[in-house]
């Protein structure tokens, strides 16, 4: 049983929080809001909407930017290529590097590469990660919790930021080198938390001043004690609307748990990112809006709420 999470929730659409308010209130608060975690499509992995679609219905609901996170490849030049001849919608489109086996891995001319093109955030290894492939082996049941290829890959090469020793690789501290140059995100992706805190401290000697944790519940396995730990060297903590939305397929934590998660980091250092766009999951704009309302159910106030979905990754982003 991976770290934190319940037991599988079962719900349907009808059990919506959004559906007990009022939409224009809804669509109110989720004005100006930035998705850190949208999977659009095309994907090697079953995508319910596309890049163009998904810029379009962000900017419907006026929201002012939203982060195409691919595991397989960099999503910057559609990004560019979006903003070229999308600008008009009014929502800022961008994305980042994911260091994963397709991009070369632990590779600094990705990073170099997407620097240029005008990345914003760099992951370390995702679905390459060696903690991401333990979770895999070790869980029977992964596959209900993550999504799977649609046509058979490669097996991964298990990366790992630090060597046999458990120091960090020199490759990673070239590549923070850059990311601080740069001034972009460092994530830890989905790196273990025990990766993470010797990356971060070596980022932040470095001069990375953006740091940046998703899902630091789930896979990452981060206790509270260690997100607060987190939080005061400055991290952002990102959690996954795909894990609260009712009709998600990932749908394993209570609005119980949302609550003791943002109290962990606070609402200061709390981002609320959709991590949706699969097949037979909400859209974003669909997640925002129901985590919007169950943080109304908990009984955050309006501009908490908007810090959460707003204010904070824009801080990081450097959009304010």
């Amino acid at each position: 049983m991976i770290k934190n999470i319940p037991d599988r929730i079962n719900s349907t659409s009808d059990d919506r929080p959004a559906a007990k308010y009022d939409d224009a209130l809804l669509s109110s608060l989720l004005e100006g809001a930035i998705d850190l975690h949208c999977h659009s499509g095309p994907s090697v992995m079953p995508r319910c909407i596309d890049h163009i679609e998904v810029m379009k219905e962000g900017a419907a609901a006026k929201m002012k930017a939203i982060l195409i996170k691919d595991h397989y490849y960099s999503a910057t030049p559609v990004t560019e290529l979006l903003m070229n001849h999308f600008k008009d919608l009014g929502v800022s489109m961008l994305s980042g590097v994911p260091l994963n086996n397709s991009t070369g891995g632990i590779n600094r001319f990705a990073v170099d590469h997407g620097i240029k093109l005008g990345a914003k955030l760099v992951w370390m290894p995702t679905f390459s990660s060696a903690n991401h492939i333990a979770h895999h082996k070790s869980d029977k049941d992964f596959e209900k919790k993550f999504p799977t290829t649609k046509e058979k890959m490669l097996a991964p090469v298990e990366l790992s930021v630090l060597d046999d020793n458990g120091a960090l690789l020199d490759e990673v501290k070239f590549i923070l080198d850059m990311i601080a140059e740069a001034n972009i995100v460092l994530s830890g992706g989905h790196l273990h938390i025990t990766e993470i805190f010797p990356l971060f401290e070596e980022a932040k000697k470095r001069g990375v001043k953006k740091l940046l944790v998703n899902h630091p519940s789930y896979l990452i396995d981060a206790t509270y004690e260690e997100m607060g730990e987190l939080v005061r060297m400055g991290a952002y903590l990102e959690h996954s609307m795909c894990m609260f939305v009712p009709g998600s397929k990932f749908h394993f934590y209570t609005p119980e748990n949302l609550d003791a998660l943002i109290k962990a980091g606070t609402v200061d250092r709390t981002i609320l990112g959709s991590d949706l766009g699969q097949v037979g999951n909400p859209t974003p704009v669909e997640g925002f809006k129901n985590v919007i309302a169950t943080c109304l159910d908990i009984g955050y106030a309006h501009g908490d709420i908007k810090k959460m979905i707003s204010t904070n990754a824009a801080d990081l982003l450097g959009m304010a």
